[in-house]
């Protein structure tokens, strides 16, 4: 499948299934669920995957928040979340946790005339619209940011996600740091309690909204903005840039992450420092239980994030996510082989 047909058939609670010709193949196949943010990669590896070894992949793009639920009641071989959970609640389900991948969070938005990234956004007018404090396009404080762009007297309508969602988790982590009154008001987290808006499940969801509602505002993962052609925005970022998201900005704010001081790798890379510093930065990550009670599937999916540690980082870059340096992935294999283990207590890496 053509990755530009692949991408025009995400669908709300969309899946990748990459699996044998026989039942007793499919039988076998990993599975995995949760986050919505890095499912395009997910589903191009799955397939590069199959092709390279033969073993599939199935995995549910159902959020975060249902991807935790589901690795934590042992439904999966792995759960997938953008927001990070802490160490003691690892320790409390037996779980451990590495990146997998990393990204960019972006605003966009359905307004005539205006292009990609023409607009100009800050965290703090960005909060103030999810707070229903700024309802029209042509309020004082969108158009102090825009001279020259023509904004209409048009109501915003808000877009956010319905369901729990690490991609929520970014966005609110950056518009609680860039802004007091919504850090207060709301917070952040996979799931807070938006005061405005409609509600859009996944990525997917919220996307979908935003393209069909004119004069909406919403946050998606890049590649959903960028294969789907939707407008995102300019965001200013902590040293007061006005940036585009790019890969090289993706990775500028990731530059600074200290992995190894982080227990369970849970690093947040929201409103980082440094002039190129995408300001909605994260990775999103890879949740599997220290006993492994069938060791051979958790073998093979440790089998399928070495080899797209490895390998996938062509698709990575064709769908703007970064891969992680090398340096990092050494320290995550360190992590497999400490932590992961068969009944019998033995390493299954």
């Amino acid at each position: 499948m053509q990755m530009k047909q692949m991408l025009k058939t995400l669908v709300l609670g969309a899946s990748v299934v990459v699996a044998g010709s026989s039942a007793a193949a499919f039988a076998a196949d990993m599975t995995g669920a949760g986050a919505t943010f890095p499912y395009p990669i997910y589903a191009k590896w799955a397939e590069s995957y199959k092709a390279a070894t033969g073993n599939g992949l199935n995995y549910q793009s159902v959020g975060s928040g249902a991807g935790i639920k589901q690795i934590k009641a042992k439904t999966v071989d792995f759960g997938a979340s953008d927001m990070p959970l802490k160490a003691e609640e690892l320790d409390a389900d037996g779980l451990t946790q590495f990146p997998a991948i990393m990204g960019g969070v972006v605003t966009v938005v359905n307004l005539d005339g205006v292009t990609p990234g023409q607009l100009k956004m800050t965290g703090q007018v960005v909060a103030d619209i999810y707070l229903g404090k700024v309802t029209k396009w042509n309020d004082a404080e969108i158009v102090a940011l825009n001279a020259g762009v023509k904004l209409p007297a048009l109501d915003i309508t808000v877009v956010h996600r319905a369901d729990g969602s690490g991609t929520s988790f970014l966005f609110t982590d950056f518009l609680s740091k860039t802004n007091p009154e919504f850090k207060a008001k709301i917070g952040s987290g996979t799931a807070v309690k938006w005061v405005v808006g409609v509600g859009g499940k996944g990525n997917e969801g919220v996307a979908a909204n935003v393209q069909r509602i004119k004069g909406s505002i919403g946050y998606v993962e890049w590649a959903y903005s960028k294969k789907n052609k939707m407008t995102h925005t300019q965001l200013k970022n902590k040293e007061g840039q006005f940036l585009q998201p790019a890969d090289d900005n993706f990775k500028a704010a990731a530059a600074g992450a200290d992995w190894a001081k982080t227990p369970g790798f849970a690093v947040v890379l929201t409103n980082q420092p440094g002039k190129n510093s995408w300001p909605i930065t994260g990775a999103s990550f890879i949740l599997m239980h220290k006993a492994q009670s069938d060791a051979a599937k958790g073998k093979e999916v440790l089998k399928f994030f070495d080899w797209a540690y490895k390998n996938g980082a062509p698709a990575a870059a064709e769908l703007d996510y970064v891969p992680l340096p090398a340096s990092v992935v050494k320290l995550v294999q360190d992590s497999w082989k400490a932590k992961l283990k068969d009944g019998s207590g033995k390493s299954i890496y």
